[in-house]
């Protein structure tokens, strides 16, 4: 790839997640070799797992969290700690050029949440290998990480069948 760009795939819409990983399937089948660092998913069977490990190793993903919901306001050390650890998977990664695409899902709320410093994020962003491409996910991007994209894609909820009772699905939400 000539030049990596930074998207963003952000806002309270279902489809992030989901956006990045088409593009993942895309890269792969030109060839490309992808990682998906997942913050604050556990060990969920969540069928992209399942995907990559037939993708690979085109396609890695590495999921760094717990099965349960993370406190916003109280997160307990262990969320902390491996969203430290994913973090500095990808970190890695990016800066050995490793990959040519580093999707971050659900990086942006690791950083709401507190558990990736800001800073330590746009410091990333800054220095990044200009032939790598990073997308980021996850609802509440900073406006310094979109200052820093260069494409972004708000999801808008307007309209979803959790609210009318339709749980996570095998094969479409998980």
């Amino acid at each position: 790839m000539e030049k990596g760009l930074v998207q963003v795939y952000t806002g309270n819409g279902k489809g992030k997640t989901t956006a990045a990983l088409g593009l993942a399937l895309r890269a792969v089948g030109h060839g490309l070799k992808v990682l998906v660092v997942q913050f604050m998913k556990g060990n969920i069977a969540y069928g992209e797992s399942e995907s990559a490990q037939k993708l690979s190793p085109f396609l890695t993903i590495k999921r760094m969290g717990q099965k349960t919901f993370i406190s916003r306001a109280h997160p307990i050390p262990t969320d902390l700690q491996l969203a430290q650890e994913g973090f500095f998977i990808a970190k890695k990664a990016i800066e050995n050029e490793e990959y040519d695409i580093v999707i971050l899902d659900e990086i942006n709320v690791a950083i709401d949440y507190g558990l990736i410093p800001l800073s330590d994020f746009l410091r990333l962003l800054d220095t990044k290998p200009s032939r790598v491409e990073l997308i980021l996910t996850g609802r509440n991007a900073r406006p310094e990480v979109i200052e820093r994209a260069d494409l972004v894609t708000e999801m808008i909820d307007r309209k979803h069948y959790y609210r009318e009772g339709v749980s996570a699905r095998k094969g479409i939400e998980i």
